[in-house]
């Protein structure tokens, strides 16, 4: 594991303390509904931990993959407050994005930072630390460039800021790296289209009239994912990927916000991290990640000088890769004592 404060490095070696090898116990939520966010949606958001603990919210991947129990095991239940929403369209929110007509036109980043600052305005919480894994980082950036004077903290693993370059890594240039994953892939749209542009072909396919042609669509998406999450060949995917209203709800939110580069300007998060200055941060990164490579975590680091990069050698993109669990709750231990 390397480490680096704000782009310069430093060596880490040594066994983790017993206490990082484990999550935290398992904690039920206590508070939980829907929030009217408008345009017809409403998003489902619970609270479990510590009431009177340190606010913090957990922003999902995907965009779509929905929040799961699991992901609060990284927050000490007896010092936190942890705050999980589904984003619009996914998990137990409405409508869901598996639903022939849902509106995705009104599922957008905007909209996703505004239904954020609702929630937290809904809970009465003035600051938070705000955890975010892959697209969860891009969320988690946009909100804190956005409203600095409400985030304490900001823990970032996996890190992503949906740059059309990193979508065009992904959907492209890796490639040639896994070219089984990559040739069933490719194969799943229309020979014509095959060295276009996949996203959009794929965003097409997962809405075809024809349901057969959807089903098929959304698990040849999540296939090709599959393929790049993890460097643990003996990883399990995650249980909701099984569910076919899922994968197609979650290739649907993911194809939408990825040909539209998540209606960001290429490299805006990277040219705002000045308005990160006054905040405190860690980045947790796989060495080896092929969904989010080092690079951008890097680049934001050295535009970020307050912020931590754990970088963790032979490490993917999955948060439970071996040594990431234990940077993640690393950091959260130490935000939880005022580090």
């Amino acid at each position: 594991m390397v480490r680096a404060a704000g782009g310069r490095p430093r060596s880490w070696r040594g066994e983790a303390p017993d206490r990082l090898t484990r999550l935290h116990p398992a904690s039920d939520s206590h508070d939980g509904g829907l929030l009217d966010v408008g345009d017809g949606n409403r998003v489902h958001w619970e609270v479990s931990g510590n009431p009177a603990g340190q606010p913090a919210v957990l922003l999902h991947g995907g965009p779509g993959s929905g929040s799961s129990p699991g992901a609060r095991r990284f927050f000490d239940p007896r010092a936190y407050r942890i705050v999980q929403f589904d984003q619009r369209g996914c998990g137990r929110s409405t409508p869901h994005a598996s639903e022939p007509h849902t509106d995705l036109s009104v599922n957008t980043t905007e909209h996703l930072l505004g239904d954020l600052e609702r929630l937290r305005s809904h809970l009465g919480i003035d600051r938070w630390l705000v955890f975010g894994v892959s697209w969860g980082c891009t969320l988690a950036l946009a909100h804190a460039e956005r409203h600095p004077d409400r985030v304490r903290a900001l823990l970032l693993a996996g890190v992503t800021m949906t740059r059309r370059s990193e979508i065009d890594w992904l959907y492209r240039q890796v490639a040639p790296l896994l070219p089984e994953a990559w040739a069933r892939f490719s194969d799943g749209v229309p020979a014509s289209v095959r060295d276009g542009d996949l996203v959009e072909a794929y965003h097409r396919l997962l809405h075809s009239p024809d349901p057969l042609e959807r089903e098929k669509a959304a698990r040849d998406w999540h296939d090709w994912e599959a393929a790049s999450l993890s460097v643990d060949p003996a990883a399990t995917l995650p249980p909701g990927w099984a569910d076919p209203d899922f994968r197609l709800a979650r290739a649907r939110i993911v194809t939408h916000y990825f040909r539209h580069a998540a209606w960001l300007d290429e490299g805006a998060l990277l040219r705002g991290a000045s308005a990160l200055a006054a905040i405190r941060g860690v980045m947790v990164q796989g060495r080896l990640d092929l969904q989010g490579p080092l690079t951008t975590a890097w680049e934001l680091a050295r535009a970020w000088p307050r912020a931590d990069l754990v970088i963790v050698d032979g490490a993917g993109h999955s948060a439970r890769d071996a040594g990431m669990t234990e940077a993640i709750v690393a950091a959260t231990d130490r935000f939880a004592e005022g580090g």
